[in-house]
């Protein structure tokens, strides 16, 4: 299991869009990848799952990857976050 924690640095959180990115990016990977805020777990390929999270500018997520390429997908992951969502078409571009 691979794990990274990071900070929400873009405005709007994990809303709509965010959250559609963040789920789309996921799902190019096979490994189970889970979204932790606090004691609650989501699988991070649902959109229903990320958005009941609620997340907001400056919370800290921990994710969890399971898998055969889970070292891409939490670092695919916390790149996504870390360039506040900005880097969405090269990163959909490379998967």
């Amino acid at each position: 299991m691979t794990k990274a924690t990071v900070k929400v640095k873009n405005a709007e959180g994990f809303y709509a869009r965010p959250a559609t990115y963040l789920v789309e990016v996921c799902n190019h990977f096979k490994s189970a990848i889970w979204l932790c805020v606090g004691e609650r777990i989501v699988n991070g390929k649902s959109l229903l799952g990320v958005l009941s999270q609620g997340v907001k500018l400056g919370d800290e997520v921990l994710f969890k990857a399971e898998g055969s390429d889970e070292k891409e997908a939490i670092e695919t992951v916390t790149k996504l976050i870390d360039s506040k969502f900005d880097d969405i078409e090269d990163i959909l571009r490379i998967l």
